[in-house]
């Protein structure tokens, strides 16, 4: 696959991006999805927009110019742009994704929302957080410009460090 030059306005992320810096996740992937948007993918989960049926699914990767990830052979067949994966277990099928040159890695900063896919931004230090969030005036805490869920380097940051660290 061919690279494209670095927006760091669109992802925040080191390095060039490649062509399958753009994904869409079959229904199969939930799980893979949240991790992949962990380390900046621009990830999009099928059921996040309503689509089951393949046809949906295959048309949604090519108007969007999106490399598929699916579970589903035959699905997998039908598009030059596509990743098989075979594992159940997310951490295997990560396992896949980087033997098939995945950059597999949490940038320095969330970039990504885990839970909608939108861009994330710093907050301001000076602005409310959410009862669950920490005080941004104490830690880099980013919020997604969808959703609105707010990210920082957490606990759940480092289970995810160590998980992809143990690839």
């Amino acid at each position: 696959m061919t690279g494209r030059p670095h927006d760091s306005d669109d992802d925040g992320r080191d390095g060039p991006l490649r062509a399958h810096d753009r994904l869409v996740l079959d229904v199969m992937l939930g799980k893979l999805a949240t991790f992949l948007r962990m380390c900046g993918y621009d990830a999009v989960y099928a059921l996040d927009r309503g689509l089951e049926a393949d046809d949906r699914i295959l048309a949604l990767s090519r108007a969007e110019g999106r490399t598929l990830l699916t579970r589903d052979r035959g699905l997998a067949a039908r598009t030059d742009d596509s990743v098989l994966v075979t594992a159940r277990d997310p951490v295997e099928q990560l396992r896949e994704l980087r033997r098939a040159d995945f950059r597999l890695e949490l940038p320095d900063r969330p970039v990504r929302c885990s839970r909608c896919n939108g861009v994330v931004r710093a907050v301001d230090g000076e602005s409310s957080t959410p009862e669950y969030a920490p005080d941004a005036a104490e830690t880099h805490v980013c919020r997604c410009r969808d959703c609105e869920q707010c990210f920082w380097k957490g606990s759940h940051w480092a289970d995810v460090a160590e998980t992809l660290a143990e690839l």
